[in-house]
């Protein structure tokens, strides 16, 4: 490791050659914000709550203190994204039976199940299970789980992550999706989405803590959070009845109540000649009672208006959200969320101080925390279908999500979705100038590149850069961290907190998005990047 006095000492020695790197993260600054964030006084962040509207508050008066203009539609300082909430409301009866056979399950140690269908009630009463492999549906990969077998009105069990994660080396289908590296498939998002494109009734994700990148106990903590979605022109046909997630002792019982094996069903699933398979005689009940209503959360957008190029946006971003109030831990239902994101809030607002201060770039810098990234990423969903700056000339997209508390600079930075554009590139030189080096995602399984703001507009073609402060693999604390305060009451700032290893990674950030700032380059996606063909078919609005 090396020590923050190095880093302070490189700093001046750089600072001396170069005037313009007088600029630097402020980590006691980082601090103190992340510490106002993370308080009780925002009751966890919650959308669609007085934690949400202190939070906005908050935000306004920052970026307004730091001279920076308001960035969202007609000079405001916000975008309102619609959304839809459902809340549970009253228990739920999940079982399943087979002839004289029945089994019974509890709602969050077994089975968390809601609907994103703006009803009163799911009633799903003795309906058809089918165990359909990984739930993907990937023609361009060869790869289709469903082949010819209808699965409209049924349940299906889906296993987390892609067919190739865990296969051993040398097994046919080792790297079909891309090797240990979650692609979009893996992620819950395209599950629930895919089940409802086939007409099924409910879905439920077969959850193991290897294959999901966390623990039974992260999901069960925020079961009882409201669920949000966009707001959508048919959720009765776009959206599942029920959908969520089932343990894997739990689907080990029901798919056992049908006469199989889930680790033979598993292993089978490996195979692209696999095929659905129903548990015959099994019928499932899923009720339950939930309100639901159509409400309002909100973007914070600000700017530095460029002096040469004003349309074009180097965008930097953080999700401002966590779970508000949410099931009691040990007396304490405040989801404060410390980590996961008030740090990265408070990088861009650091971030956006560097910009305020310093001379004019050429091209304009835009700041965003989004709302509802733990909900599915809605605010930025929602930005990316109605962009306030056009994503044709939005040149790249800096995401903040997650810096680890620490005195100490790891000598490595992590870079999550390794080799997918040249962004790497240009944060790899800084990355070296600095003795330090550039690592992939040490958790590839994870799939931490579909699960953070930056997705939805590296969706729709923007070039993303997404570098994890802290969470190296081999760092004890980024490994505590997950496994005891990711998503639980017990992310919350502390007295020993200090930031100089997460202000070394938020420095290199600026440096990479004040060089695209003052230049006219734009950054391209790696050929046979997934979202390359989208960004190309734009290449005639990006003046040289």
């Amino acid at each position: 490791m090396l020590r923050s006095a190095l880093f302070g000492a490189g700093l001046m020695a750089l600072m001396a050659a170069t005037p313009a790197l007088a600029q630097t993260i402020d980590p006691d600054r980082l601090n103190n914000l992340t510490r106002e964030l993370a308080s009780d006084h925002f009751e966890g962040r919650g959308p669609v709550t007085v934690g949400e509207d202190r939070t906005i508050e908050w935000l306004i008066q920052q970026f307004s203190s730091l001279g920076l203009e308001p960035g969202g539609p007609d000079g405001s300082w916000v975008q309102v994204a619609e959304v839809s909430r459902t809340m549970q409301d009253g228990p739920a009866t999940l079982s399943a039976r087979h002839g004289d056979h029945a089994l019974t399950f509890n709602r969050a140690s077994d089975i968390i199940v809601a609907s994103d269908r703006p009803v009163d009630r799911i009633s799903l009463q003795d309906v058809p299970v089918v165990f359909a492999g990984y739930g993907v549906s990937a023609p361009e990969r060869g790869w289709d789980d469903f082949k010819d077998v209808d699965v409209a009105g049924k349940i299906i069990l889906v296993i987390v992550n892609d067919p190739d994660f865990g296969a051993p080396e040398g097994h046919p289908v080792a790297d079909r999706f891309d090797g240990r590296a979650m692609t979009y498939y893996g992620r819950w998002p395209y599950k629930f989405q895919e089940a409802a494109a086939q007409g099924a009734a409910g879905v439920l994700v077969i959850h193991d803590t290897a294959g999901a990148g966390y623990p039974w106990s992260t999901l069960e903590a925020s079961s009882t959070a409201p669920d949000f979605d966009i707001v959508r022109a048919d959720p009765m046909k776009e959206r599942v009845a029920a959908q969520g997630w089932i343990s894997n002792d739990a689907a080990q019982k029901l798919i056992a109540l049908g006469g199989h094996d889930l680790a033979a069903l598993r292993e089978a699933a490996r195979s692209e000649d696999f095929r659905p398979v129903e548990l015959s005689g099994v019928g499932m009940t899923i009720e339950f009672g939930q309100k639901h209503d159509r409400v309002q959360t909100r973007n914070v957008l600000a700017r530095v208006t460029g002096s040469e190029r004003p349309d074009e946006v180097v965008m930097y971003g953080a999700h401002w959200d966590a779970y508000g109030r949410a099931t009691p831990k040990n007396g304490d239902d405040i989801y404060n969320g410390a980590v996961d994101n008030a740090t990265g809030v408070a990088a861009v607002l650091e971030l956006a101080r560097l910009f305020a201060e310093g001379p004019k770039p050429r091209r304009s810098v835009g700041f965003i925390s989004w709302a509802a990234e733990e909900n599915g990423l809605l605010g930025a969903e929602y930005y990316a279908a109605n962009p306030v700056w056009p994503l044709e000339t939005t040149v790249a997209n800096i995401n903040m999500d997650s810096l680890l508390p620490g005195a100490e600079i790891d000598p490595t930075v992590v870079v999550i979705g390794p080799d997918k554009s040249d962004l790497d590139g240009r944060l790899k030189v800084k990355v070296e100038r600095d003795g330090r080096r550039l690592i992939p995602d040490p958790a590839p399984q994870a799939g931490a590149f579909y699960r953070s703001d930056h997705f939805p507009l590296a969706r729709s073609g923007v070039p993303a850069l997404f570098a994890a402060a802290g969470f190296t693999g081999h760092n004890a604390a980024s490994r505590d961290y997950v496994a005891n305060r990711y998503h639980q009451p017990t992310d919350e700032w502390t007295p020993d907190w200090t930031m100089e290893g997460a202000a070394a990674d938020v420095q290199l950030l600026f440096e990479v998005g004040r060089d695209l700032a003052n230049s006219s380059d734009w950054p391209q996606w790696s050929a046979g990047a997934e979202f390359e063909a989208v960004r190309k078919q734009s290449d005639d609005r990006r003046r040289p």
